[in-house]
């Protein structure tokens, strides 16, 4: 699995703006006083821990943003699924770009590789229904297509891109407009035919009331396990059913199996941990220790 060409493209500023957090007064001083300019070098980029790998064209563009002469060849594309000890990339090239772009790659890499990763801690679990996992608009700021892009590499689905793909009308949007049916209806005089209506539910209650108006799809928020089956066989095949709240790899099987089409869970984009994956020379290997980019 590779990012489409375009992203790495459109994400090259705020790599760019990532290497200045480093760069920006006075270069790398250290690598600058340490490495001959001429030197170059060979490494790996290697899992630390199991997982799921994506992000390795940022970390290529990182790399190559600081020496446009570094190679990296993936040994583990994105989407592969790692041990630890396994090799995910090998990297060549001036050792000074190196050592300048390892930490910013890293952190692109890592980021994007837990949310695969936790991604697919979910999938697995939902394993054997018809529920499919998917993310949510709560994302990192600047970094949306990204981790929608690392959510797929680890076997899960993308909700709505943005507030212009779709409609999705929560419990503020009823408050405001006054009540279910008129948010429903001026959300439909409003809609083209193409954009789709998805309305937050939090009771049974609230549900029946939607059903009845017809939407295209609804969002169970923070339902119970029976609530979620009452939900299921109440809608009938008539919506497309999402369930939301207190997702995780241990609610996920029951949550799935009670017949939902959709899981989504903001925390796979906003707080899931990073990936450990290091840096390490493959020179020093024969000697039987390896240097870990960890600062």
């Amino acid at each position: 699995m590779t990012l489409t060409p375009l992203l790495p493209l459109m994400y090259e500023p705020l790599v760019r703006t990532a290497l200045l957090e480093d760069l920006g007064r006075a270069g790398d001083i250290t690598a600058d006083a340490i490495v001959p300019a001429d030197k170059r070098a060979s490494l790996v980029l290697r899992a630390r821990q199991p997982g799921i790998v994506a992000g390795l064209d940022i970390a290529r563009s990182a790399f190559q943003l600081a020496s446009p002469e570094i190679r990296l060849i993936a040994a583990r594309p994105d989407g592969s699924v790692v041990a630890p000890g396994d090799i995910i990339a090998e990297i060549e090239g001036p050792a000074r770009g190196l050592l300048t772009g390892e930490r910013t790659a890293l952190n692109f890499l890592c980021h994007l590789s837990g949310v695969a990763t936790a991604t697919a801690s979910l999938v697995t679990a939902a394993q054997g229904t018809k529920a499919r996992i998917v993310c949510t608009r709560k994302t990192t700021p600047g970094l949306r297509a990204l981790e929608k892009y690392a959510v797929r590499a680890g076997g899960g689905s993308n909700h709505r891109f943005g507030l212009d793909d779709a409609m999705l009308i929560k419990d503020n949007h009823i408050a405001l407009a006054g009540s279910v049916r008129t948010a429903i209806e001026r959300a439909k005089a409003h809609a083209g035919h193409l954009v789709k209506i998805e309305v937050e539910v939090d009771t049974l209650a609230q549900l029946e009331q939607v059903l009845a108006l017809g939407v295209d799809a609804v969002l169970l928020d923070n339902m119970t396990t029976d609530e979620l089956r009452q939900a299921v066989a109440m809608i009938d095949g008539r919506a497309i059913t999402e369930a939301s709240g207190r997702i995780t790899a241990t609610t996920a099987k029951a949550i799935a199996e009670t017949g939902v089409d959709l899981i989504s869970a903001g925390w796979l984009t906003h707080s899931s941990a990073a990936l450990d994956i290091g840096l390490d020379y493959l020179e020093t290997e024969s000697a039987g220790s390896s240097r870990s980019a960890a600062a």
